[in-house]
């Protein structure tokens, strides 16, 4: 049995013994080397998996946050090391944002600011019961979010340690907003999905009827009980922390259009890839991308959705796992890698 082959045989036992329902993709210097679609987009309906198929990115949004910025520097509206005060009317900012607080700070997650959902020691917060007593379609532009962290004390001083901050994110969205002119999410698909040809990418609202967008669906709490989707437990749209919508082949295209140079030109595209501040041993920060030895990219979680998509620049290869169920990705993630290393 080949690598590939054996690849197929074990998604098809998560399908079967997990309920992985998503699909995996693998392209390499000469195209497609694999893609498998597994269980179903929509439980409900019986509506199968396929390439086609648009699943939520949750914070994989942030690597599109991080270019749509970059592409500000690049046009001359803003420096990364621009402070956020300078750019951003008092009105559109935290009242207790720190005046030092730069544009490097945000992407690096070092600014110091507090999350409106927290995913770090004793203060995370589960991110469904944000939702619980608040309506969900109320929270459609960045602005809408600053009034849950606004008020909230920084952590530290920016330039501090590496802590993965939601809120950071979202006053970049702000701040793209503010030099471009125009909501975020346009931004985002003229001059981010645009170049890069993702032309079956979108910010979908969950209350509107669109064509191959899987459904995020919440496991049984217990034996007998019945699937959920997730429409109560994100935003109704997503923005600039999260929540984008894409398929597999768009991401393929936005991490090669990212790494030749399209999307930034190779100046900002080497800088987005520096690392900037360490996460953990092995593990870096560059402009909104998470950086490991042979790998780079980015990965994103929501109640009822998680994906991984790296680019692996030494055997020119990018790896994709998009699931619309959550607790196997990370076992579809490195079946992916592993088998990059035996066939690249």
């Amino acid at each position: 049995m080949d690598a590939l082959t054996d690849l197929d045989a074990r998604l098809q036992e998560l399908a079967g013994t997990r309920d992985y329902s998503g699909i995996a993709r693998i392209t390499g210097p000469d195209g497609v080397l694999f893609e498998g679609c597994y269980g179903l987009a929509d439980r409900a309906a019986g509506v199968p998996v396929t390439p086609a198929t648009r699943f939520g990115l949750a914070s994989f949004t942030k690597m599109f946050t991080a270019v749509a910025l970059l592409d500000q520097v690049r046009a001359g509206r803003a420096a990364v090391h621009s402070r956020v005060v300078d750019l951003l009317p008092s009105e559109r900012r935290p009242a207790t944002l720190d005046p030092a607080v730069t544009l490097h700070h945000l992407l690096t997650h070092t600014s110091g600011i507090a999350d409106y959902a927290e995913e770090e020691g004793d203060e995370a917060v589960d991110y469904a019961e944000l939702w619980a007593d608040r309506p969900v379609q109320r929270f459609c532009r960045p602005a809408d979010f600053l009034p849950l962290f606004g008020d909230l004390p920084p952590y530290r001083p920016p330039g501090g340690p590496w802590r993965y901050c939601n809120a950071g994110y979202v006053l970049l969205g702000l701040v793209i907003e503010e030099l471009a002119g125009a909501p975020y999410t346009d931004v985002v698909v003229e001059r981010v999905f645009g170049p890069a040809g993702m032309a079956d990418s979108g910010f979908f609202r969950l209350d509107e009827v669109h064509p191959h967008l899987a459904v995020g669906h919440l496991r049984p709490s217990g034996p007998g009980g019945v699937w959920r989707t997730n429409v109560y437990s994100v935003p109704v749209v997503g923005g600039a922390d999260g929540g984008a919508q894409c398929t597999a082949a768009d991401l393929d295209r936005f991490l090669r259009r990212l790494d030749d140079g399209t999307l930034l030109g190779r100046e900002l595209t080497a800088q987005l890839l520096t690392p900037h501040v360490q996460i953990l041993p092995g593990w870096d920060m560059g402009y909104g991308v998470l950086l490991q030895p042979d790998r780079w990219g980015h990965g994103g979680g929501d109640p009822g959705l998680e994906m991984k998509a790296y680019r692996m620049p030494g055997p020119d290869a990018t790896v994709v796992a998009l699931c619309n169920v959550e607790g196997v990705v990370d076992e579809v993630r490195d079946l992916l890698v592993d088998a990059v290393r035996v066939v690249l």
